[in-house]
């Protein structure tokens, strides 16, 4: 058995380097070294085929739970190995991003005020108030005052998957809520959706969200894919990536040493060595629907993986330093109809009911 804390064999092409397919030496390096992963770096293929496997699984049988045999998998919340294919990004893109005016301000607002809290109940409460939600009838106080109503009620508006700062030093308001309404009033009259169409890569639109009060470097990417599913912008998914933290804790427990790399260059890495690295473990990865893994994807799954090894490879503490998976799995067993953004070219076949 390989000793866990030490590199095992490193696939060829990771030993092998050729001019060109290393990355940049990001010091006074002459070459760069190269990263040294452990045991968990194969967890990493193997946990995407499995969270994948699952996923298909359950479109096959729908009514039942039992999508995997893996028991962590049965046990504990995961999200998809696509990101996009995750329940809460299949409703922004299908009831808020196509769901309106496709005027660049209403779909940018549209997607903002939903990301703002990522609650699909927060999103269908403001509706139920509002009716079709616009940039145009937008009114603060109005909104402010809908939402105080529900936290007075005991409603959460916040989802729990990330932490939003409450940006209460740029705006000044005690509530977190007035504060982020006040943020997209602000993004709105300062033109941000036509600036970001005026940006010639995914970077600079990351850079121009980042500079707003409380959107940190890990929302910005966030928010920067989320619009770019929609015609506001046309990046690639394969030019830009941020690690967040949940990623660089998962790429700590993968390699013991990155070398002169950054967790950038290793998600790069990945991304463009996927297909060997599946078939050096012997795995059989099915995409979707001929979409392979992108940086968002890849970026992710270092973040389930460091949740999954919490269980399957305890003796890795990684950067969080958290050792439970606190998220149970509960099946959600109403079904959910799959729809891409249009400008992919994925072609979902009919599902079977």
């Amino acid at each position: 058995m390989r000793n866990s804390q030490t590199q095992f064999d490193l696939p060829k092409h990771l030993s092998d380097f050729k001019e060109g397919n290393s990355p940049k030496p990001h010091s006074i390096f002459i070459s760069p070294t190269r990263p040294s992963p452990t045991i968990v770096y194969d967890t990493y293929w193997k946990f995407a085929c499995l969270r994948q496997d699952a996923f298909y699984n359950r479109i096959e049988n729908q009514s039942s739970p039992s999508w995997s045999k893996d028991k962590i998998l049965t046990d504990y919340k995961f999200t998809n190995a696509y990101r996009v294919a995750d329940r809460v990004s299949q409703y922004l893109i299908k009831n808020v991003i196509y769901n309106g005016s496709q005027d660049a301000e209403e779909i940018f607002f549209r997607t903002i005020l939903f990301k703002l809290f990522n609650k699909i109940e927060t999103w269908e409460y403001l509706e139920s108030h509002f009716g079709s939600i616009s940039w145009r009838e937008f009114r603060l106080d109005q909104y402010d005052a809908v939402l105080d109503d529900a936290i007075s009620s005991g409603t959460r508006i916040y989802s729990a998957a990330y932490i939003m700062a409450s940006a209460k030093s740029a705006f000044g308001r005690d509530r977190k809520h007035s504060n982020h309404l006040l943020l997209l009033q602000k993004m709105m009259n300062d033109r941000v959706p036509l600036r970001l169409q005026q940006c010639n890569c995914m970077e600079s639109a990351y850079k121009l969200l980042l500079s707003y009060p409380g959107i940190g470097p890990f929302l910005a990417y966030q928010y920067v894919i989320d619009l770019n599913y929609s015609t506001l912008t046309n990046f690639s998914e394969n030019e830009f990536v941020m690690p967040g933290p949940g990623s660089l804790s998962g790429i700590s427990k993968c390699f013991a040493d990155l070398g002169d790399w950054k967790a950038e260059d290793v998600i790069k890495y990945v991304t463009e060595h996927q297909d060997t690295e599946f078939e050096r473990l012997g795995l059989s990865f099915k995409n979707l629907w001929g979409r392979s893994l992108h940086l968002i994807d890849c970026q992710n799954l270092f973040c389930e993986v460091d949740k999954y090894s919490r269980i399957n490879h305890p003796e890795f503490n990684g950067k969080s330093g958290r050792t439970r998976i606190k998220q149970i799995f509960r099946p959600i067993l109403k079904e959910i109809k799959y729809w891409f953004p249009p400008k992919w070219g994925i072609s979902v076949p009919a599902l079977k009911n």
